[in-house]
């Protein structure tokens, strides 16, 4: 992701308290086929919490259980705003439940079936409420159905920033970050709970519906009077946050090639869809996401999916792109620092993903710190130390945001609501991981980021994971710079 947003500063006095501030609840959650009765735990069965409780945004996600994978059936109709849909979420219960809720926004919810009966709903705020015909045992897999319908809508963020569902000039998309998906299908959406997905996307003909993974073909079904149906099929195998899952629909064309990706395992896929007339940009594309694709794979390991991609749109309604997991979006035709920055978020992000959102800034300070290396060496512009100074001195246009926003504004582990993607946690995570990468050399540096990727691939992490990795890395304690560079609120007086 990259976009601007308003700055409240913040000041975090130590980074003992930061970092206990930045510590996790214990947050797994699952929906996947069971059995009825209760039993398991020998207590009695209890209704799954309604927030994990994350630091930065506590109404988020759901306690009780884990989802494994998530089947969306959606038949969206772009005139009028449309959508019929229907998710088939696979879970574990990881308490005895005797209810479970979900998120979800603006949707009316038609029917409900746990393990194939018929479950009692109700509506509170964004929680959906579902109780089974009997509780769920702990341990137990179970499968929930949602047949839900309306006219999806956008959601407008703290920083100001529109997300969920957004009607474009010629169909539609659907964004996460950090709580959008909600708008277009019921889950539980924070990003401590990752799962599969299957999409079955059926748009009018004329139309084309992209969705994270790899295609899984195409048919066309005719209707009365000429309102002929394509339906697009798409599956995402690897685990993935809700807030990195999306759907694009508009008059899309596609092309495809292959990328030398996956660390020697054989080309990928790389799906690029554009909106018409933008041949030029498709062409531009197909010769960078492989190239960049190929750079970081040498400076990170191996790309941890199964195909790559981009949608690039024409969005006037939004001003930033998105790291959607193996298709980042753009809502205009992106610079090439731009296409670094948000596949570097598929190692980032994507693959190895924050356990709270607090933790913002071990996405964006990684990929904003991947555009400073990229400038280096591909473009042979200003180094990495160069483009550091220049943050620190304010002479970078990027160390400034809305309102005189600064870099400055508010220590980077220790974003808000309204901040969550203020410039202090793209700029300033990067300054860190200059800082760090001074501090113990360039071989102990790459060997923090390559182990780290690997150790948590598909995972989650906080930030006192990476403090704990660096240091027993360096052979050596690091607290102060992570205190003067991470959690301390103030410009350091030395660089």
């Amino acid at each position: 992701m990259n976009r601007t947003t308003e700055a409240a500063p913040r000041s975090v006095p130590c980074r003992t308290l930061s970092a206990a501030l930045a510590l996790p609840l214990a947050l797994v959650l699952v929906l996947v086929a069971g059995c009825d009765g209760g039993g398991g735990g020998g207590g009695r069965p209890e209704e799954g919490g309604t927030g994990v409780g994350d630091p930065v945004f506590p109404t988020l996600g759901n306690n009780g259980y884990d989802v494994r994978h998530y089947g969306l059936t959606l038949d969206y109709r772009p005139e009028g705003n449309t959508l019929d849909g229907n998710a088939v979420i696979t879970a574990r219960a990881t308490k005895e439940l005797s209810a479970f809720t979900l998120d979800l926004t603006g949707l009316k919810v038609t029917s409900a079936k746990v393990d194939g009966k018929p479950a009692k709903t109700s509506r509170s705020g964004t929680k959906l409420r579902i109780e089974p015909a009997h509780p769920l045992a702990r341990d137990r897999e179970f499968r929930a159905e949602i047949a839900y319908q309306g006219r999806p809508k956008a959601i407008r963020d703290p920083d100001g920033s529109l997300e969920g569902w957004i009607e474009t000039d010629h169909g539609a998309v659907g964004l996460g970050e950090p709580k959008g998906s909600m708008a277009w299908f019921p889950g539980n959406h924070h990003p401590s709970d990752k799962a599969t997905y299957d999409f079955t996307v059926t748009v009018p003909k004329g139309f084309t519906a992209v969705a994270n993974g790899e295609s899984k073909g195409s048919e066309t079904v005719k209707g009365e009077g000429g309102n002929d149906r394509t339906t697009f099929r798409w599956h995402s195998g690897e685990p993935m946050a809700s807030y990195v899952a999306s759907v694009a629909v508009g008059e899309f064309q596609v092309v495809e090639t292959t990328a030398p990706a996956g660390g020697g395992k054989g080309d990928v896929p790389v799906y690029i869809a554009y909106a018409g007339g933008e041949d030029e940009v498709a062409r531009h594309m197909k010769e960078m996401v492989p190239k960049v694709l190929a750079w970081e794979e040498k400076l990170f390991g191996p790309y941890p999916f199964a195909s790559s991609g981009a949608v690039i749109d024409r969005n006037p309604y939004i001003q930033y792109p998105l790291e959607i997991q193996a298709k980042p979006y753009y809502e205009k035709p992106p610079k090439d620092k731009i296409i670094v920055h948000e596949l570097a978020h598929q190692w980032f992000g994507n693959s190895v993903t924050p356990r709270t959102w607090r933790d913002m800034w071990l996405n964006e300070g990684f990929a904003q710190y991947t555009e400073w290396m990229w400038e280096a060496q591909q473009q042979k512009g200003r180094t990495e130390r160069q483009i550091f100074d220049d943050y620190y001195d304010g002479a970078d246009p990027e160390s400034r945001g809305k309102d005189d926003e600064t870099i400055w504004s508010f220590p980077p582990a220790s974003p808000t609501a309204a901040t969550i993607s203020g410039r202090p946690v793209y700029g300033r995570g990067a300054m860190v991981l200059q800082k760090l990468r001074e501090t113990v050399g360039d071989a102990t540096f790459f060997d923090i980021l390559r182990t780290w990727l690997s150790d948590h691939r598909y995972g989650n992490v906080g930030t006192d994971d990476f403090i704990r990795l660096c240091e027993k890395k360096a052979g050596r304690d690091l607290g102060d710079l992570f205190d003067t560079w991470l959690f301390k609120a103030a410009k350091p007086d030395h660089r």
